[in-house]
């Protein structure tokens, strides 16, 4: 396994400055949001990265795809355009030689992320979650044509109302083994699974089908924006040894990408950022006895 600068992590770097940044620093692999790579141009950012002689350890995001869990029309509406958004996603991917496209499935049908409860909404998390597994029903051989791997990312249980009502690893493997290993796999992210008492059992279970491992840590008490939680590896809670090994004994030997949602990073220096990420990735993530 390899390190690996998910974008978000420095989000100040556009993606000619991430790239720069990471062939500075001696990283070989970097992560892609959809936004930023459409700021700069697809196929622009495309040979960017080939150029640099980097891996694009994956795509951020596909997703939310529980919209069609509103009733009628509107339901129907939204589904449609759900799956035609995830459609350019995977092309997006396909395009930039990504490792995957990670999948935030969608929280509640009429939730919207980060914004208060509508006057109108779903209750049924059981029928967002077949929602998912519909689309997943489309989505998995079109991603399979392109040469695109879905990665079903479970979210922490704190997001399920407006994000991913897959909260566990074994919730996101249920889905993901309904298809061939090459059209869906699994995210584990040391954020969102840490807590999980079946973690290790469900990385174990997982085998190959770990598309990519995300690290970063669990801050306590967590700020007021629950999104922006994400630490520095060793500045939280989480446990990083047992998690990595796990994921090595697997048998996974991609990038690992760290991907921190933070303030105080974000207005951090980047160089500085990826200079801690490196001797933290050394010292925390892979430092197994």
């Amino acid at each position: 396994m390899s390190l690996s600068l998910n974008q978000r992590t420095t989000r100040r770097w556009s993606v000619p400055e991430a790239v720069a940044g990471c062939v500075r620093h001696g990283l070989e692999a970097i992560g892609l949001w959809r936004e930023e790579v459409a700021e700069h141009g697809l196929a622009r950012s495309a040979k960017l990265v080939r150029d640099a002689g980097l891996r694009v350890s994956s795509l951020c995001r596909g997703g939310f795809l529980t919209a069609g869990g509103l009733p009628g029309e509107e339901g129907r509406r939204a589904f449609a355009a759900a799956l035609d958004d995830n459609k350019r996603a995977v092309d997006e991917a396909a395009e930039l030689g990504a490792a995957c496209l990670v999948m935030v499935v969608g929280g509640l049908p009429g939730v919207k992320p980060g914004e208060p409860l509508p006057g109108a909404f779903s209750r049924d998390v059981a029928g967002a979650r077949r929602q998912v597994a519909d689309a997943l029903g489309v989505l998995a051989p079109y991603a399979g044509e392109r040469g695109v791997q879905l990665a079903l990312e479970p979210l922490h249980p704190i997001y399920c109302p407006d994000r991913a009502v897959l909260s566990t690893l074994g919730q996101a493997l249920d889905l993901a083994l309904a298809h061939p290993r090459a059209q869906v796999g699994v995210v584990v992210d040391t954020f969102h699974v840490w807590w999980d008492p079946a973690l290790l059992e469900q990385i174990a279970r997982a085998g190959d089908r770990i598309a990519s491992y995300q690290v970063c840590d669990y801050l306590h008490p967590l700020p007021a924006d629950v999104l922006l939680g994400r630490g520095m590896m060793g500045d939280g809670v989480i446990g990083f040894p047992p998690i990595t090994r796990a994921v090595a004994e697997a048998g996974y030997t991609g990038d690992v990408e760290v991907e921190i949602f933070n303030a105080d990073i974000w207005a951090a220096d980047p160089d500085e950022v990826v200079a801690t990420m490196k001797d933290r990735y050394a010292t925390v993530v892979t430092a197994i006895p």
